[in-house]
């Protein structure tokens, strides 16, 4: 799965993670012993962690989540915590379903990506920002449409839609639109990368899976792919427009 991942990256810095437990951080500090955690990695599912505090703390510490979407609105200038966590939840959902569906279109293999064993950097961006020590494989499988939605969907963007809402008051069906309107994003720079290439099999697996994907029921709702294209519509905004300068995405239902 190493040499999958690596080829994966290829498509672009939205696809890759870095692999393997001997890499240093990102400024090329540190032993190889020392682990993604002394280069300010944590495991998703420290993350997704809701309510979770210790007694012994004299003040809990910050929500991660709330953290991140303070974070994300600072650096676009914004004062609205929502408008952080919405773009902070799209913007790993993008590096989720980017990861999972290169691999199991290039290879037809879906990488193990459960929450405790992919770490994450919020300082850090793509193709940095993700860290998998230990890549493997989930069996093969005839179903790849539903190991994706079983590694992404349900084990990172539902944990991770939870922790988001228990953290800052932003609209549940936003956040799943942020979701499908990552699949799509993802889907888009897959089949461009894979038509320029010739792989025309790769590009029809990557319209099949991405259109089967969208039949999950947590994702039906959340906009129209065009049947057997990459065009998609959403049904509702991620309040991108709302960041000073921004203006309305490509797939916006307020176009």
């Amino acid at each position: 799965m190493d040499r999958t991942l690596r080829d994966v990256a290829e498509v672009g810095p939205f696809f890759a993670v870095r692999t393997g437990p001997g890499e240093t951080g990102a400024d090329g500090g540190g032993s190889a012993d020392d682990g993604p955690r002394a280069h300010g990695y944590r495991p998703l599912a420290e993350l997704y962690a809701t309510g979770a505090t210790d007694a012994t703390d004299a003040a809990p510490a910050p929500h991660p989540v709330l953290e991140r979407a303070a974070d994300v609105a600072g650096r676009l200038g914004t004062p609205e915590l929502r408008v952080g966590a919405s773009l902070a939840f799209q913007g790993l959902a993008a590096r989720l379903w980017s990861v999972a569906l290169g691999a199991a279109v290039l290879a037809g293999r879906v990488p193990d990506m459960a929450a405790d064993r992919v770490w994450w950097n919020p300082a850090l961006s793509a193709p940095n920002d993700l860290w998998l020590p230990h890549p493997s494989a989930l069996p093969d499988s005839d179903d790849l449409a539903g190991q994706l939605a079983g590694t992404v969907l349900a084990g990172h963007l539902v944990p991770l839609h939870r922790a988001t809402r228990e953290a800052c008051p932003v609209s549940g069906g936003l956040l799943w639109g942020n979701a499908g309107s990552a699949l799509a994003g993802s889907l888009r720079v897959l089949h461009t990368w894979c038509v320029a290439r010739g792989r025309t099999a790769e590009a029809r697996s990557a319209l099949d899976l991405t259109a089967r994907l969208f039949r999950e029921p947590l994702l039906s709702g959340t906009g129209t792919l065009d049947a057997g294209g990459v065009s998609f519509v959403r049904r509702s905004c991620c309040l991108y427009y709302r960041v000073p300068g921004g203006g309305l995405c490509g797939d916006c239902v307020l176009r």
